[in-house]
């Protein structure tokens, strides 16, 4: 497998955003965790929460339950460095958490230009298994790391929410909320007793080939094996045959474009988006390689 890591500070200046230009500084030694936190703050609110686009797809500036999955990846990168801005963003959640523990897919929007229909058209009145499974998962990585996190009501609600979803569930889910309910129940495996029997159901709905097309994408659009599984060692790895992860590795540092960067498949909706959504993909791309040794 060979990856440029040459050509990723220059991709980096000429097309990611200062929040992830910083996370990738981090990433491979040279920056700090104060920086980092700092490029976070320009997408937070008084509220806690987090918009401005810190979702790519969502340009809407209030918060919304889809950018608390990219504040916690920022608080989980940071680490071991905690934020008090974490257990606000937790305080936040609780505020918009539905009675039955879940987070609604998205909040009615201020501004809808640029953004993904499928959050625009979001049902702020129903609970959403896709984002509170990934957001709970993203917590519980910072939980690790952050007592106040790990100790927060909003993450034990929705842990309960998301077992018991992924419980009823009784036929295969879309392929994100597939993903995001692996994930999660990876995340809590050494926590909570039902997620080895629920998680061990979920793989029945992933091919032996890991790819799980995404109904109502684009043509090519699809997750793979590392979209499910990206953390060695864990046991969403055991939902896998090894070559099969070795494969995906090689798919991914494959991907590298010759200006340095990864691209995405999914649809393109904004200017703005499509060139973050780069920035973003490369950092977490290096981000998994370098985790499984390949770089």
């Amino acid at each position: 497998m060979n990856v440029n890591l040459s050509a990723i500070p220059g991709f980096m200046a000429g097309h990611a955003r200062l929040l992830d230009w910083r996370r990738y500084d981090l990433l491979v030694g040279d920056g700090d965790a104060a920086s980092v936190l700092a490029a976070l703050e320009g997408y937070r609110n008084a509220d806690g929460g987090y918009g401005w686009g810190l979702e790519a797809d969502l340009r809407s500036p209030e918060s919304q339950p889809g950018a608390a999955l990219h504040a916690f990846e920022v608080f989980e990168a940071v680490a071991p460095a905690t934020a008090p801005q974490a257990v606000a963003l937790c305080d936040w959640l609780e505020t918009v958490t539905l009675p039955d523990g879940g987070l609604p897919f998205s909040l009615p929007l201020t501004v809808s230009a640029a953004t993904a229909p499928w959050w625009a058209g979001g049902d702020h009145t129903t609970s959403s298994l896709q984002i509170t499974s990934i957001s709970a998962a993203a917590a519980h990585h910072v939980a690790a790391h952050d007592p106040a996190v790990a100790a927060h009501p909003w993450l034990e609600r929705a842990t309960r929410y998301c077992l018991d979803a992924i419980q009823a569930l009784d036929k295969q889910p879309h392929a994100y909320v597939l993903a995001f309910a692996v994930r999660f129940l990876d995340a809590v495996y050494d926590t909570q007793p039902r997620a080895a029997d629920l998680l061990k159901r979920l793989g029945a709905y992933i091919p032996a080939d890991g790819r799980v097309r995404v109904e109502g994408g684009t043509e090519d659009e699809a997750l793979r094996p590392l979209d499910f599984a990206p953390r060695p060692g864990r046991p969403a790895r055991e939902l896998f045959a090894p070559e099969v992860i070795a494969a995906d590795l090689v798919r991914l540092a494959g991907e590298q474009q010759d200006d340095g960067g990864w691209v995405v498949d999914f649809a393109k909706i904004s200017p703005a988006g499509s060139l973050e959504w780069r920035g973003a993909t490369t950092v977490n791309a290096v981000a998994i390689l370098r985790a499984n040794g390949v770089v």
